[in-house]
């Protein structure tokens, strides 16, 4: 027999969905929504309600928006032949914490992983072509995990964009095998974008 009554029930397991929340934070945040003024819940559950149809990828670059295109790649004072290429959206928010980087981005949605069944048909890298191609003298900064998947990625697109005249460069090392972009702290990241190498 539960000891939640049934609804707080479903907010506990709803919120152990969340990347990091166990069992105890979990019932701490839906004991806290109880205790919330009717004003802040209404508020609260009508953000909830509108993730779903109000967000959707740039057509640009594929980063999360509430437009057709992104407040970044929207911004005339940003170098547009600057573009840093991240896995997922999330990666772009730390980068844009660090407050160093003045170009653009695009998102893959993934990373090439056979085993997986995610092939680069599967991947957004067609329009990153298309983008690249439309630009001159054109950097790429290929900004992904350092695991077998981000450099077999990262490989592939060194392949792609070898005929077209674009340097291809990768963050430096200084990041830790395996290390997931968005959980980096600013700094080690701030220095693995600027200690970039040209990948070989």
């Amino acid at each position: 027999m539960n000891i939640y009554p049934e609804l707080l029930e479903t907010l506990i397991e709803y919120f152990k969905k969340l990347p990091g929340i166990g069992e105890r934070t979990a019932e701490r945040y839906a004991l806290a929504l109880i205790n919330l003024n009717k004003e802040d819940l209404k508020d609260f559950a009508s953000a909830i309600d509108k993730i779903d149809t109000t967000f959707k990828k740039c057509e640009e670059c594929g980063h999360l928006t509430e437009k057709k295109i992104c407040q970044i790649c929207e911004d005339t004072n940003r170098d547009h032949n600057l573009i840093c290429v991240v896995e997922d959206y999330k990666s772009i928010f730390v980068f844009e914490k660090t407050k160093k980087f003045g170009g653009i981005y695009h998102v893959l949605g993934g990373l090439i992983s056979p085993i997986d069944g995610i092939n680069p048909d599967d991947l957004n890298i067609s329009k990153l072509i298309q983008r690249c191609k439309a630009l001159d003298n054109v950097e790429v900064i290929i900004a992904l995990r350092p695991t077998i998947e981000g450099d077999t990625t990262t490989l592939y697109l060194k392949k792609v964009l070898a005929n077209q005249n674009i340097k291809v460069t990768r963050l430096s090392y200084g990041i830790p095998m395996g290390a997931e972009i968005d959980y980096l702290d600013i700094l080690t990241l701030e220095r693995a974008l600027f200690d970039r190498k040209e990948v070989e």
